[in-house]
């Protein structure tokens, strides 16, 4: 008897079922075809590497095709070279909430000082005061009109340096002060007096009391002719803070004024301006000597 052909007309043995499933080749002590059983293993092996080798390749494949989609998904119509197309605004970069911040007790700036305090009271009204302090050098200029300026005085009988029916008006509002100074351009002479009370509410009183007859003095010299002594002549009269200030505008020649002489009204207009003006000045100086300090 032949064992090593396994019998004629048998089925032969397959090496990938297993040995319950293979034919029977006849008893069971048979000696077993180690070539083949070899051979079949080796080809297992090699259908396992086979297999590991492609699973790998697909792997790698997969992963690189996910990283370059996330690469052109972060630069966004593949412009990375130009930098990045958009960037969050403030408000979408989260802030720190854990960090404190500085507070502060509310403050306000102390209201500014008011000029007409400074002037509106003796008491607080202390700064130098004279003829040629309130009206400073040797002329005056007032547009394209310049004024020649003539002499100053001063009183503390403010009654002495007017006429009419103003020495009565100062003197009942107790004026302790009354200052003059003369201008004159092209045959016109100007005087303006100011009148120096303790109160603003004494001056605004004066200026109500004054009429059509208070009437200041001229003060003539230093090359101004005696004017507005006889003659007809323009007057005002107004009031700022403490101070009550007059003007009487007229011909050096001793001509009367009518209301054609729109010269002579531009001219006691122009020395009225510029008294407000420097008695306002003398106010915003002081609020800002205070202020400073």
């Amino acid at each position: 008897m032949n064992y090593g052909q396994g019998g004629q007309g048998e089925p032969p043995w397959d090496p990938w079922k297993p040995g319950s499933q293979q034919p029977d080749w006849g008893p069971r002590n048979q000696t077993p075809d180690w070539a083949a059983l070899a051979e079949a293993s080796e080809t297992r092996n090699r259908r396992r590497r086979l297999l590991v080798i492609v699973g790998a390749a697909v792997a790698t494949l997969a992963v690189g095709a996910a990283v370059a989609v996330a690469v052109v998904s972060s630069n966004g119509n593949n412009q990375a070279a130009n930098g990045p197309t958009k960037l969050p605004t403030t408000a979408d970069i989260p802030s720190d909430t854990t960090a404190s911040t500085p507070s502060f007790a509310p403050t306000s700036a102390p209201p500014p000082l008011d000029p007409v305090d400074f002037i509106s009271s003796a008491k607080k009204d202390t700064a130098p005061l004279s003829p040629d302090i309130l009206f400073p050098g040797s002329q005056l200029t007032m547009g394209d009109r310049v004024y020649r300026k003539g002499p100053t005085a001063s009183t503390t009988n403010c009654a002495s340096a007017v006429q009419g029916t103003l020495p009565a008006v100062l003197t009942k509002n107790d004026c302790t002060r009354l200052m003059r100074v003369t201008y004159s351009k092209d045959g016109v002479g100007v005087t303006v007096g100011v009148a120096v009370f303790d109160t603003a509410a004494q001056a605004v009183k004066a200026k109500g009391e004054a009429d059509s007859k208070s009437i200041l003095t001229s003060l003539p010299g230093q090359g101004v002719a005696t004017f507005c002594r006889t003659a007809i002549c323009r007057s005002t009269t107004n009031s700022y803070g403490r101070y009550a200030y007059f003007t009487l505008a007229g011909f050096t020649n001793g001509k009367d004024v009518t209301t054609k002489d729109t010269k002579v009204f531009t001219t006691g207009d122009d020395l009225a301006e510029f008294a407000f003006r420097q008695i306002r000045r003398r106010g915003e100086a002081q609020a800002s000597t205070a202020a400073n300090q």
